[in-house]
């Protein structure tokens, strides 16, 4: 049972995941009463591909005062660009459009600048979509810091679809992380008194159930294995909302994959690098960590460090 710690839960109002949906984001614009100047912060490839149907959706129900922002990486100096950006134009809504890239740096420059915030993922490679924690660089150590909870989610899932397949696989690989984090959220708990919820725990595991139970359909790609990944990552998202914290989300698999960050040459995606620790903290659990591996092989997740491309040595270290 959770304990009497207190928190605040701050959820999206608004989610929507279909087929052709980026077409609508001016009308949810317009149902939530977001306020313009708007911002768009996006990656360069995005941003030429899609961002004149974005722009489209908000002009026509009467938006006028769109502004873009460019990031090229993920660092929190370019984090704290567009929030600079979003103050010169005071800009009152923030969009992240594009990867997890895009989305951690608005997410994190929304706060900064008090803006309203909406997510808009082309790719589901990772939870960050609905959370409200940004991964950076550039600060201490390699960990999630505090960002602002989208207000809005819209994921279409005809444009996530046409993402690199390994990204999508990536974003299952991050949902089957949940096994071993919520593992170890109990034993925090159990240990340390740390804050535990039951309710959120359980968002998070069915996430992760939610792929293993699909695995063959989100193999094979398209539509339906989008909306199938992207929903368990919204849900993920969500799960740390109603947490307050990362803890149903992000545990020991994660800080493998934080350390292979800084140690291995080339890095692998985030996805394929916690699903990885995942089977490894699985076994140091006691838990079933053959059943993951062989959820993995269904995916098609690299199941060694020699298929995540990473020498052994790395790894050890």
């Amino acid at each position: 049972m959770a304990s009497a710690h207190e928190h605040v839960i701050e959820l999206p109002k608004r989610i929507v995941v279909g087929s052709g949906v980026l077409g609508s984001v001016g009308k949810v614009f317009k149902s939530l009463q977001l306020s313009e100047p708007i911002l768009i912060v996006t990656g360069p490839h995005v941003g030429k591909m899609y961002a004149d149907l974005l722009i489209g959706s908000l002009e026509e129900v009467g938006y006028r005062e769109i502004h873009m922002f460019i990031a090229r990486n993920t660092t929190r100096a370019t984090a704290e660009n567009a929030a600079s950006t979003a103050r010169e134009y005071r800009v009152k809504t923030i969009i992240g459009f594009g990867g997890g890239k895009s989305i951690d740096i608005a997410k994190y420059a929304a706060y900064i600048a008090d803006s309203a915030f909406v997510s808009i993922p082309t790719a589901a490679s990772h939870d960050g979509i609905a959370s409200p924690f940004a991964s950076l660089k550039g600060i201490s150590r390699p960990h999630s810091i505090k960002a602002r909870t989208p207000i809005a989610i819209v994921a279409d899932t005809r444009i996530i679809a046409k993402a690199p397949h390994r990204l999508l696989i990536a974003g299952a690989g991050d949902l089957i992380a949940k096994l071993t984090a919520v593992r170890d959220w109990r034993l925090a708990h159990r240990l340390k008194g740390e804050y535990y919820g039951e309710y959120a725990a359980s968002l998070a595991l069915l996430s992760a159930k939610h792929v293993i139970k699909y695995a063959s359909i989100i193999r094979h790609g398209g539509e339906e294995a989008a909306r199938i990944v992207v929903e368990g990552l919204i849900s993920s998202g969500v799960a740390m909302c109603i947490a307050g914290s990362t803890r149903p989300a992000s545990g020991s698999e994660h800080l493998f994959s934080h350390a292979l960050d800084l140690l291995a040459p080339k890095p692998a995606l985030h996805g394929e690098q916690v699903a990885l620790g995942t089977i490894m903290m699985m076994y140091l659990h006691g838990g079933n960590w053959r059943a993951v591996r062989a959820t993995m092989k269904r995916l098609g997740l690299p199941v060694t460090a020699k298929e995540l491309g990473i020498e052994d040595s790395i790894v050890i270290k």
